[in-house]
């Protein structure tokens, strides 16, 4: 009976899931059409941060109660996952044009993240401390940087110029735009949950190890939102959303949530997790390179399957390696 009703749940979640996305998509992108903004604004923030809380909402519990980590191998494993597999399946579904702001600014931007947490955690290598830890310091650090990149989101408002395909979006009544972004992340979340809870029973009665679980499937289904978000706005042609989501969601998960983390508990970090570090950075640079190969600014159908391809062999040497 249990196990019928982890698979009953579980394909709720993935219901909920993309309904959740679609309505997300559908509110975000009349969002900006009536306050006439791009669609690259809206995804770098409302629909990045939406999309990114349930990895806050993990790394806060993983925080208080000193999971440490997790606090790094949930946002680590998500940044990761959010490029290699979700831009990934994204760009299957359809070619990804990238705005040439995203390319220069907020992709580097993206990378700039990752190479600060890198040179925060560890301490032992670059300040000659003993023990490794991302302080509440540091993490008052990356809420400041949070801060800016919120003003550089509002800055850009100004000077976004709204697309063509934007223009053809239909302006709904405010009434249903909040209840579609408001119901649409309500959906990503209840989704995202049932989803990682019943994909962790049915795991278990498998035989797969929590560890392994953690890094895999945890970290996977807090990307679930990005994932259906972004692969449906592939599907409808919003690459500006596809994109923005992850990018944005990036530049929240180390800032934002490794910040807040940080702030509320400072957290030992392990340096075995330097190759983790390695792989998620190399990732952003694949993300900025891609852009350049083939049609320039744009992720192929090609440059997605080596994408995807990257972040199986990646999971395949965890599972190894753990």
């Amino acid at each position: 009976m249990e196990i019928f009703l982890a698979f009953l749940f579980l394909a709720l979640g993935f219901v909920l899931l993309l309904k959740g996305a679609d309505f997300l998509v559908k509110g975000s992108v009349s969002l900006a059409k009536k306050f006439n903004v791009s669609q690259l604004v809206i995804g770098l923030t409302i629909v990045a941060f939406g999309t990114s809380m349930p990895e806050l909402i993990v790394n806060i519990i993983s925080s208080t109660g000193g999971f440490s980590d997790m606090v790094f191998g949930n946002v680590v494993g998500s940044n990761t996952a959010n490029i290699l597999l979700i831009l990934g399946i994204s760009g299957m579904i359809a070619p990804l044009a990238i705005q040439k702001s995203t390319v220069w600014k907020e992709i580097p931007f993206a990378g700039m993240a990752v190479l600060l947490l890198f040179f925060l955690v560890n301490d032992n290598l670059f300040f000659g401390n003993p023990e490794n830890v991302l302080s509440r310091m540091d993490g008052i650090i990356f809420l400041a940087l949070f801060v800016f990149f919120m003003f550089y989101a509002v800055k850009i408002v100004k000077i976004e110029i709204i697309t063509e395909e934007q223009n053809e979006v239909e302006i709904y009544p405010s009434w249903k735009m909040a209840l579609f972004i408001g119901g649409g992340l309500a959906g990503l979340f209840l989704g995202g949950n049932w989803v990682v809870d019943n994909a962790v029973i049915l795991a278990k009665k498998i035989g797969i190890s929590e560890k392994l679980i953690s890094l895999t499937i945890v970290s996977i289904g807090t990307s679930l939102p990005e994932l259906a978000t972004s692969a449906v706005a592939a599907y409808r042609k919003q690459s500006d959303i596809a994109v923005g989501n992850i990018v944005g969601s990036n530049i929240f998960n180390v800032f934002l949530i490794l910040g807040v983390s940080a702030v509320v508990r400072p957290a030992p970090y392990d340096p075995v997790m330097n190759i983790d570090l390695y792989v998620c950075f190399t990732a952003t640079l694949f993300l900025f390179l891609s852009t350049f190969s083939g049609k320039r600014n744009r992720i192929d159908r090609w440059e997605a399957f080596v994408f995807f391809l990257s972040y199986a062999g990646y999971v395949s040497y965890l599972i190894i390696r753990k």
